[in-house]
C-alpha cells in the first residue's frame, strides 16, 4: 500500500473513531429517561437535516447543477420511501393467550410499553447509524484528498472532521444504548459508524480515479441526503414529538441544525481553497 494512502488512513482513523469519544460520553452516563430522549432525538434530528439539506443536497446542486441536483435528492427520497413499505414498524408482539390480555394492566402493561419505547428507539438508532455513516464516507474522501496536498492539510482537516464527529458518535449511541441498556452494543454501534470514514480513503484510492465519475458521484451524495431527509422525517421526528412534546422537540432540531451548521463551517474554512468536502 502507498505510504500516502497510509498516511491518509491513519488521518481518517482519527477522525473516524471520534465518534467512539462521543459514544463514550454516552456510556459513561446513565440512561436518560424518555423526555431527554426526546429532546436528544430531536437533537439528532437536527444534525441529520442539517447534514442532508446544507451538506449533500446543497453540493450536489452546486455540482451538478439545480435540476440534476433535486431529481437525484428526491430519487432519494421516492427511493427509501418504497423501501419503507416493506421494513416492518417497530411494534409490541400480540400475547398469545386470554389471562395475559386481561393482566395487561399496571405494572405488565407498563413494561409492555417500555419494550415498545425500546424497540422505536433502536430502529431509530439504527437509521441513525446508517445516516451517519453515509455521510462519513465522503469525509474519509476529503481526507485522502487534503492528505495528498500534504501532511499539514491532511492533519488539520483530520482533527476538524473529529470535532465535528464527536456529537455524531453521540447520536448514533444515545439511542442504542437506552433501547439495549447495553453501554457495549452502543459504543460499538457508534464506532462502526465512524468507519466508513477511513474505507472512504480505500475507495477514494483505488476505485475512484478509474471507474467513478465524478457527476455520478455527487449525485449519488446528493440522493444520500434525500435518504437521510426521508429517515429523519419520517422516523426520527415523531420519536421525538412523542417524548418530548412537540414545542420542545423542535426546539431541539433547530438547535442540532444550528450546531451542526457551525460544525459544517468550521470544517469547511480548514478545508484549502481548491479542495471541497
Amino acid at each position: 500500500m502507498d505510504s500516502q494512502v497510509l498516511v491518509a488512513l491513519a488521518l481518517s482513523l482519527v477522525g473516524g473513531l471520534s465518534t467512539s469519544l462521543g459514544a463514550l460520553f454516552v456510556v459513561l452516563s446513565d440512561a436518560p429517561n424518555l423526555k431527554m430522549l426526546g429532546l436528544l432525538q430531536g437533537f439528532a434530528a437536527g444534525l441529520m437535516l442539517s447534514i442532508s439539506f446544507f451538506d449533500l443536497a446543497h453540493n450536489a446542486i452546486n455540482s451538478i447543477g439545480f435540476l440534476k441536483g433535486n431529481i437525484w435528492f428526491f430519487s432519494g427520497v421516492i427511493f427509501f420511501a418504497i423501501i419503507a413499505n416493506f421494513i416492518p414498524e417497530p411494534s409490541l408482539a400480540p400475547t398469545s393467550n386470554v389471562k395475559s390480555k386481561k393482566r395487561a394492566n399496571g405494572e405488565d402493561k407498563g413494561k409492555d410499553l417500555m419494550k415498545k419505547h425500546r424497540r422505536q428507539v433502536m430502529y431509530s438508532g439504527i437509521i441513525t447509524a446508517i445516516g451517519i455513516s453515509l455521510h462519513n464516507f465522503p469525509e474519509g474522501m476529503a481526507v485522502f484528498l487534503g492528505s495528498m496536498k500534504g501532511l499539514r492539510v491532511g492533519l488539520n482537516l483530520a482533527l476538524a472532521i473529529a470535532l465535528h464527529n464527536i456529537p455524531e458518535g453521540v447520536a448514533v449511541a444515545l439511542p442504542v444504548y437506552f433501547a439495549t441498556q447495553s453501554k457495549w452494543q452502543a459504543f460499538k454501534i457508534a464506532s462502526l459508524s465512524g468507519l466508513a470514514e477511513p474505507l472512504g480513503v480505500i475507495i477514494v484510492a483505488y476505485l475512484f480515479p478509474t471507474s467513478l465519475n465524478p457527476e455520478i458521484l455527487d449525485g449519488l451524495l446528493g440522493a444520500v441526503g434525500g435518504v437521510m431527509a426521508f429517515l429523519t422525517l419520517h422516523e426520527m421526528l415523531p420519536l421525538a414529538f412523542d417524548y418530548a412534546g412537540q414545542k420542545q422537540a423542535v426546539k431541539a432540531v433547530f438547535f442540532g441544525m444550528a450546531f451542526m451548521s457551525a460544525s459544517l463551517y468550521f470544517l469547511e474554512i480548514s478545508l484549502p481553497a481548491d479542495l471541497s468536502l
